[in-house]
Parts: C-alpha cells; structure tokens; sequence
C-alpha cells in the first residue's frame, strides 16, 4: 500500500549498474492487445532525450536525468497523441510486478518525463543509474519521473508495459459494486487504488508484489482492526520490509479503508478456486 515504494527489482547492485535489461521490449497495449513492442534502445532513439533537473522523493535527492517528455513516448507506442487518451486508465507495469494505475491526463501533462539514464554517472551512451535505496536498487530500463512536485504523482521504476484500458473491465472484482455511492467504502476504494493497488491484490485483481488483502481470507477477518491500522501508518514497527509508512492518512481515511475491507469481505471472488 504505498505510493512511492522502495521495491526489490530485478537487479540488486551495490555499485553503479548498466541498464540492467537494455535488450528487453517495452509494451504497448490497449484493452489486453499489443500494440507495439520497442526495445530500450529503439525507443530512445525514437524520441530526443534531453537532461531534466527533478527533486526526486525516492533518491530524496535533485537528480538530473536522461529523459523524453511521456507524452511524446505514449505518443509513439500507442500511435495516437497522449492527451487524446483523455480520461482513460492507464496501467504502469514494472519488471518486479508493480502495477500502478494512473489517470491518462495526468500522464499527459507537462513535467512528465520517462527517464533512460542518471546523467550525473552515464558517461557517453553507456547509460548508467546510481543504486537506489539501501538494497542499491537498479531502477532501469526506464523510470518516470517528474518536474512538478511529487506528492501524487507515480514515480514507478523498471518499467515493461504500458497498457490503456477501463479500471473496472481490468478489474472488476474490486469495485464494490451493490454498495451506496455516499458509503465510506467508496472512499476505501478510492484510497485502495490510489495508494495500494499497485502492490495489492483483491480477488486475485491488482499487483503482486505483496499479499492479496482478501482471498482466500480478509485482512479483516485475521488481523485486528487497531491492528491493521497501526500497520498501515508504520509497517516497521511490526516487521522491516518493503511497505513504506503512510504518516499522510487520516483517521477518516484508515477508516474508509477498512469500510472498504468490510464491504470486499463480503464479495469475494476467489479465481484459484474457482479453476
């Protein structure tokens, strides 16, 4: 459940790493159809990098990187320009299985920027990025950053797939459908796929990077409410880990969450039991 996560990559490297996956396509897909397919390379050369200067909360650090505009690079992948995506999803998959759902206007704004390397450490066209966080992360092939402020705003790394397509065809099993728009589960919901999802699953719906939150039981079913929120606000208290703390959310807002729970505890829908 976080918005900036420090993930273990595919790459975990004490020193400067080369672009660990270089060779490796990047995806373009609407509605579960490939689009096109782009290694590293074509893809740089496909658009024209410049260097960006950007506070990056990850590094939390200014950083100055080899990057193009996302829009020119949604552009070229999905043949259509960024801002006629309009108010489409789209799904930022990383290598580790992150899968971050944005709007696509906000892809589209200016700052936005899809990064190839760390100008500070690429000398040449050999493109190069400083380790990140204490595991020395490689963040490579491709990693979003931006100009604007962070607060949210995704900053995913080690990025495969772009895909376009409606949140609630992608995944339908986690919207609590049959329950009244005014309920605090809505707004569980809201912050579940803003913050969580790109991690969690429910129903077998959303990222894998940590533990489904519903099937084969609830959260709420086998931990303690106070609990659940304590581990929300501060996961190290409990246990070192990947999950960051979220000091952001409000008591409404852990709150609603749990609504959220609830509801979803109640409408489960199990796709390892079911085959």
């Amino acid at each position: 459940m976080d918005r900036h996560p420090l993930r273990l990559g595919l790459s975990t490297l004490g020193l400067l790493a080369p672009l660990a996956v270089h060779a490796a396509d990047v995806r373009f897909v609407r509605d579960g159809t490939l689009v096109k397919a782009v290694d590293v390379a074509a893809l740089r050369a496909a658009c024209t990098p410049t260097t960006v200067t950007v506070d990056d909360p990850n590094y939390r650090a200014r950083k100055r990187y080899l990057a193009c505009p996302l829009a020119d690079i949604l552009h070229f992948g999905f043949g259509t320009p960024a801002d006629a995506l309009g108010s489409a999803d789209v799904f930022i998959r990383a290598w580790d299985g992150y899968d971050k759902p944005t709007d696509a206007a906000q892809l589209a704004e200016p700052g936005a920027y899809l990064a190839f390397g760390d100008a500070d450490v690429s000398p040449g066209a050999d493109l190069r990025w400083a380790p990140l966080g204490p595991r020395g992360i490689d963040p490579g092939p491709l990693y979003l950053v931006w100009t604007k402020p962070a607060r949210t705003r995704p900053w995913p790394w080690q990025i495969a797939e772009f895909e376009v397509v409606d949140f609630r065809k992608k995944y339908p099993h986690v919207v609590p459908t049959g329950i009244a728009r005014s309920a605090p589960a809505w707004q569980g919901f809201e912050l579940f796929r803003g913050e969580c999802i790109a991690c969690h699953a429910i129903n077998g719906e959303g990222g894998d990077v940590g533990p489904d939150l519903n099937v084969p039981r609830s959260i709420v079913e086998y931990r303690p409410v106070a609990q659940i929120k304590a581990y929300i606000r501060n996961p190290t208290t409990f246990r070192y880990g990947k999950m960051p703390a979220h000091p952001d959310l409000s008591d409404a807002d852990l709150d609603a969450l749990i609504a959220y729970f609830r509801a979803m505890s109640r409408a489960k829908h199990d796709p390892r039991r079911s085959r």
